[in-house]
């Protein structure tokens, strides 16, 4: 039996699930799609700068529709990806 270029015909164990499959070069285990905003910020780069300035857009632009809303500074640990910047602000919201 002969191989096409490229590929082998040699079997060898997929490390990530234990079974034997042809090798591709490829990963073929398929990952769990993840949506943009739960993507965390260190993935993106945020450095905590960032995130303070992020904080301080927030403040700034939802002080236009609830006055004097703020984010504690307590609360900043927590807000690890835009989903948590946005449940943290709208359960803000919810309770103003």
């Amino acid at each position: 039996m002969t191989a096409d270029a490229g590929t082998s015909i040699i079997a060898r164990p997929n490390r990530h699930s234990g079974d034997c499959s042809r090798a591709t070069g490829r990963n073929t285990r398929k990952e769990p799609r993840r949506h943009p905003e739960d993507v965390p910020f260190s993935d993106i780069g945020a450095d905590s700068l960032a995130l303070i300035e992020l904080v301080e857009a927030l403040e700034e632009n939802l002080s236009a529709y609830v006055a004097g809303f703020h984010i504690d500074d307590e609360d900043l640990e927590g807000l690890l990806s835009v989903r948590d910047a946005v449940d943290y602000v709208a359960v803000k919201l919810q309770g103003s």
